[in-house]
């Protein structure tokens, strides 16, 4: 298996051309692997903890029918990121699998689609929502190393329940972001080699090697969200996450799961996330 592809330029020089393709078949039987090992865990080896009841949590005692998780504009933009991303990732690498069709003006606009809702994002979490509430928080490393410890069955009891969002829902959120930022950067750079509505075409903006290198990040990337995505999608449509990815449809959790898995003092309930039966 080779990870890299050379070519040679006028001159003879060796330079790097892109990203092998192995490596999409690698992260594929990865992905699949992962997602065969959780479900047989989950299946024969995972306890669930036990369910906190009302006298147990007296801070959850104030808390409405329904928790409201994310917004209208938050839903819009995921929804439409997911669409942007699978487009993405099918018209990019179909060809690659031999199924050939005119996909490279699809390819673009579904990118600048993808450019364009994650500036959207930035913006509104930046404005609009607690920004720093889906980031690791220093503090949250032991609890992590914890649940490591509980999934490899070296420690008992239970971990602290989670804030808004769990911290594997946070590193994931963490590689989508370095996954999706470097995808659209080297992707807004490569779009200099096609013919747009927008701008002619100019391959000699850079040089070979340069190119070379730009393809390269922008398959790893590439690569590395198909992974991404292929997982996200098992997660979702596991039975006991359907209230999560039900959230992402309706934007709420009914009270039962936010008591269940999420801790009063650490994910407080405003008004403004409070929505009646």
């Amino acid at each position: 298996m080779e990870l890299f592809q050379w070519g040679t330029d006028p001159w003879g020089q060796e330079i790097l051309i892109r990203l092998s393709w192995d490596l999409l078949t690698v992260t594929a039987v990865l992905a699949l692997a992962y997602v065969v090992v959780h479900a047989i865990w989950v299946r024969w080896w995972f306890r669930k903890p036990v369910p906190t009841t009302p006298d147990a949590d007296q801070a959850a005692a104030n808390v409405p029918e329904r928790v409201l998780r994310h917004t209208l504009a938050a839903r819009l933009f995921h929804w439409l990121m997911a669409a942007s991303m699978l487009v993405l990732l099918f018209t990019g690498f179909l060809p690659i699998v031999g199924i050939q069709f005119n996909w490279i003006t699809i390819h673009w606009i579904a990118g600048l689609i993808l450019t364009a809702s994650i500036v959207y994002h930035i913006i509104h979490a930046s404005f609009w929502l607690d920004f720093w509430s889906i980031w690791i928080y220093p503090s949250e490393l032991k609890e992590t190393w914890l649940r490591v410890q509980r999934f490899l069955g070296r420690a008992s009891g239970s971990a602290p329940k989670h804030d808004k969002y769990p911290v594997d829902h946070k590193l994931y959120h963490l590689g989508i972001v370095l996954a999706g930022l470097g995808v659209i950067a080297t992707g807004l750079v490569m779009m200099l080699r096609i013919d747009t509505p927008i701008w002619t075409r100019n391959p000699y903006f850079f040089s070979d090697q340069t190119w070379g290198l730009t393809y390269t990040l922008h398959g790893l990337a590439g690569v590395g969200l198909v992974g991404m995505v292929f997982v996200h999608i098992y997660f979702a449509a596991r039975p006991e996450k359907w209230w999560i990815t039900r959230s992402m449809i309706l934007g709420w959790i009914d009270r039962g799961h936010y008591v269940e898995h999420h801790d009063p003092k650490r994910w407080v309930v405003s008004k403004r996330e409070t929505r009646k039966g």
